[in-house]
């Protein structure tokens, strides 16, 4: 095992994935450069001292104290609240993340989740449970108004999608004065959002979970939606009220909700989100895509390269620092 490696994979997953796969796809991008996969505890402390890129979920502070050559953390998660910041900034060392390898896929799920509603295929699929050959009736996608909350990778990704179904878009930014991909742009004040709401057919989540959106649509948003909107959160499950979300599809406030993220996560076998018929849920699998590491590894080889050019790298979160 080489004694200074250019790259080092730590050990632990994620979603199930290989962290060799991930290790072999930055070979494939950097066959100049020495990318080794570490499988232990003794082999990352041993491997990370002298590492100039690191990546994984996340890294251990004592690591950290002791990477005399480190520049980059590269993380394999989109959010990094649980790696140390603090640490890294103080060694100088620049902090990357995975957004938007899972954009396509978040994307490709949420229109699925709106054609189903729209289709009404699930009660389809629900006769089908029970052997009952009875027709219902659908309606048409065509022609709809799609709220897309969050105009980032996923939410581009999702408005990117909808061109070809005939419907009209709204999108909500922090700076709306920016434009965007959507026919018309608001803000996340209250009253745009109330207004865009109560125009909506589907309103897509795509926003990131912060102090703005943290129950951004509660029991005051339903009562605003149209009785046949639909609800489709792509994001966090904290930015929806989950007691309002019950009592919407309950009371038939709206028609139904379309969930790959709740609060709490995972659901309780016992919640009522579980037993409501105008509620689909899926384990948070939407961002799941066989093309995980090689859009990772995309993002990873493009910032190696840039760390020997100073330029302003890829997906930054942290800047790194020379002093």
């Amino acid at each position: 095992m080489t004694d200074t490696p250019d790259i080092v994979v730590l050990r632990e997953g994620t979603e199930g994935l290989s962290m060799e796969s991930y290790a072999e796809a930055l070979r494939a991008r950097l066959p100049e450069r020495t990318v080794v996969h570490a499988r232990t505890p003794k082999q990352e402390r041993e491997l990370v001292r002298d590492a100039r890129v690191v990546t994984g979920i996340t890294v251990d502070p004592g690591l950290v104290e002791d990477a005399s050559n480190l520049e980059l953390f590269a993380c394999t998660f989109a959010g990094t609240d649980h790696v140390p910041m603090d640490e890294l900034d103080e060694r100088g060392v620049g902090v990357t993340n995975a957004g938007g390898i899972h954009a396509p896929g978040i994307a490709e799920q949420a229109i699925g989740n709106m054609l189903v509603f729209a289709r009404r295929l699930h009660e389809g699929w629900r006769r089908k449970q029970n052997a009952e050959w009875r027709h219902f009736q659908s309606g048409e996608f065509t022609d709809s108004t799609v709220t897309v909350v969050g105009l980032g990778s996923i939410g581009q990704a999702v408005v990117q999608r909808l061109q070809g179904f005939e419907v009209e878009t709204i999108g909500v930014r922090y700076t709306p004065e920016k434009g965007g991909p959507t026919d018309e742009v608001v803000g996340f004040d209250e009253d745009a959002i109330h207004d865009a709401f109560s125009r909506s057919d589907y309103v897509v989540l795509a926003c990131p979970l912060n102090d703005l959106t943290r129950g951004l649509v509660g029991d005051a948003e339903f009562a605003t939606m149209p009785t046949d909107a639909v609800l489709v959160n792509t994001a966090r499950g904290g930015i929806v009220d989950t007691d309002a979300l019950v009592s919407a599809l309950r009371s038939n406030k709206i028609r139904g909700a379309a969930l790959d993220v709740t609060d709490p996560e995972p659901l309780e076998a016992d919640h009522p989100l579980w037993n409501l018929e105008n509620c689909l849920v899926t384990p948070h699998t939407g961002g799941h895509t066989p093309k995980h590491w090689d859009r990772l590894a995309d993002i990873v080889a493009e910032n190696v390269n840039r760390l020997d050019e100073g330029g302003e790298l890829v997906n930054e979160v942290l800047a790194r620092r020379d002093d």
